[in-house]
């Protein structure tokens, strides 16, 4: 029995040890992402959106809104982690009031908590390495098929679906703008929109070339080929970033978009493709029945782009956003993605891997993501 109650007292001295090493890494996390200063940031954002002009200019207001969600995207998770850490403290002491199989329990359930307390720790240091100034921004993202021909394409449309169930375990909005069909199966070619809390930070970790090595499905013959499709991601501005498109610069193309077919087919030429003339930058839309809005939404892409093309050459930094245009084919790719004759995802960047290939093509990206972000942080 002395053995027994020995245990015990053995276990919970270690969830105790937990906890405190839980309040001294609280403290430590205050100081690092300077919750104190972000407090009285927030009180000064948060009056300003009281006053009774506040809305008087909608371009200061936005901002306002967006700095607003910025400091509370730090305040509300640190919140929660010092309420957490504060619980189990307390639910420690129950524990320590019982005996037996009910203290067993609450000590469970008090290192329950304890892990609770570890996911809002990663949340707020991923949160600290996404600082850039567009990081909080929707994104533009385009899927284009490279080498491989047919298995190219399909591979398209399965990078498609990665990305839009990642973006689903996020809570973001995915809308497509246009798509090119492969000849055979797949897409050359898929643009679409994210939308969510920092979007463009997450994705920007994604762009590069992507390749996959698999037993091909439109082989006969069964043999393994290889593949290569290119990410790309743009951040969406906002309206108040001045970006000066001349009429005379625009050429404006409409065609009759795709669709399903049969009473669903939309037999208009509502489809909106834009060129503009001085720098060869191309944008569509075709995901609405309505000219003017697939235009609108054409236009607002274009900007997106401009404004990303301008800054690059007023720095002469080419990278500066989606990194250095790489052939989209052998010895550029970002990740390898091996179906066969093993499996393993690998992104070449940072060396993080996994053989969960299912895992990952289901949309488990958040691990590759972050050791991007940790690695760009370190390097500054």
């Amino acid at each position: 029995m002395a053995e027994e109650t020995k245990e015990k007292l053995l276990e919970t001295e270690a969830v105790r040890e937990r906890i405190e090493s839980l309040k001294k890494s609280v403290d430590e996390m205050a100081e690092y992402v300077g919750i104190k200063e972000r407090r009285e940031r927030l009180a000064a954002l948060e009056a300003q959106q009281s006053e009774p002009d506040f809305w008087n200019s909608q371009a200061k207001a936005r901002d306002v809104i967006a700095a607003t969600n910025a400091e509370r995207a730090y305040t509300v998770p640190f919140d929660a982690l010092v309420k957490t850490v504060e619980d189990a403290g307390v639910m420690l002491e129950l524990a320590e009031m019982e005996e037996g199989e009910a203290q067993q329990g609450a000590l469970r359930d008090t290192l329950s908590e304890c892990d609770k307390a570890d996911g809002y720790f990663s949340k707020i240091r991923l949160q600290s390495l996404l600082g850039g100034k567009f990081d909080q921004c929707n994104v533009f993202v385009k899927l284009h098929a490279g080498q491989g021909g047919t298995e190219a394409c399909d591979w398209v449309t399965m990078l498609y679906r990665m990305y839009k169930r990642y973006a689903e375990d996020q809570g973001w909005k995915i809308e497509e703008y246009d798509s090119q069909p492969g000849e055979e199966a797949g897409l050359k070619d898929v643009y679409f929109r994210v939308e969510g809390s920092y979007a463009f930070g997450m994705l920007k970790a994604e762009r590069g070339i992507h390749r996959l090595v698999r037993i091909s499905p439109f082989d006969a013959n069964k043999r393994r080929q290889t593949s290569f499709a290119s990410m790309e991601t743009i951040a969406e501005i906002n309206e108040d970033i001045d970006v000066e498109i001349k009429d005379e610069d625009l050429r404006i193309d409409t065609y009759r978009s795709g669709g399903a077919g049969g009473q669903h087919v939309n037999k208009t030429d509502s489809a909106v493709r834009l060129t503009h003339l001085p720098t060869g930058i191309v944008v569509a839309c075709q995901k609405e029945r309505s000219q003017h809005m697939n235009k609108e939404k054409a236009m607002n892409m274009l900007r997106a782009q401009l404004y990303e093309y301008y800054e690059d050459q007023k720095k002469a930094e080419m990278d500066r956003f989606y990194g250095a245009k790489s052939e989209n084919g052998w010895g550029s790719q970002i990740r390898s993605y091996v179906f066969c004759p093993y499996t393993m995802v690998k992104d070449l960047r940072t060396e993080y891997e996994t053989s969960d290939v299912n895992g990952v093509m289901d949309g488990h990206i958040q691990p590759f993501i972050e050791a991007w972000l940790q690695m760009k942080a370190k390097k500054g």
